[in-house]
């Protein structure tokens, strides 16, 4: 074989490696970006309390489903409303059947983002305070909401946690005059959910 021959022959190998070599970039960056970024739970907890001088109520959900975006800094949270649970049976059909209407209205969600996905370091364990921005939905409304709270890394594992407060009305929740002094015009919610990367 001449000197040409074996040039071609080299030239076509190191061509082979190259594109090998550039599809294993894109390939790991592909799934870096596309999944290594992603956390996810079915199984957030939210809780919230109303408490008044005649009556304290309180209710709590393992069913909260959440996707976080940690490159993009964007989530969504989704609660089914029938999965909160009283302490009391006739409380918890109340709520479902006269107040959240929930087999009108399923779920609430808060979609929206962290306003500034830079605070949080994923490679690093510790807590890291943050703030978000985007729509609240309960009973059919929705509203741009501001709501605070922590991300706390730990390994392969995000734990998100807020505390925050809604007036049903806001929602279009009615109060029957007959027990409006037995709820509170704010409810306290808490929202403490673990994340594992996918």
């Amino acid at each position: 074989m001449d000197k040409c021959g074996n040039t071609a022959i080299v030239k076509t190998i190191k061509s082979k490696k190259m594109k090998h070599l550039i599809v294993t970039v894109i390939l790991v960056g592909l799934c870096t970006s596309g999944f290594a970024q992603k956390y996810l739970t079915r199984t957030g907890k939210v809780t919230f309390f109303s408490g008044t001088p005649l009556e304290n109520i309180e209710a709590f959900n393992n069913e909260m489903a959440c996707v976080l975006d940690a490159q993009k800094g964007e989530f969504i949270f989704q609660v089914p409303i029938k999965s909160f649970k009283f302490d009391r049976s006739l409380m918890q059909e109340h709520f479902n059947e006269n107040y959240l209407e929930s087999d009108k209205y399923p779920k609430a969600d808060y979609k929206g983002t962290i306003t500034d996905p830079s605070a949080i370091n994923y490679s690093k364990d510790g807590t890291y305070k943050v703030s978000t921005k985007g729509k609240l939905t309960i009973h059919g409304v929705t509203k741009t909401v501001s709501l605070p709270g922590t991300a706390e890394v730990k390994g392969d594992k995000v734990t998100l946690k807020s505390t925050f407060k809604i007036i049903p009305q806001d929602y279009k929740i009615e109060i029957p005059g007959i027990v409006e002094d037995k709820i509170a015009k704010e409810i306290e919610v808490n929202v403490n959910s673990i994340l594992e990367k996918k």
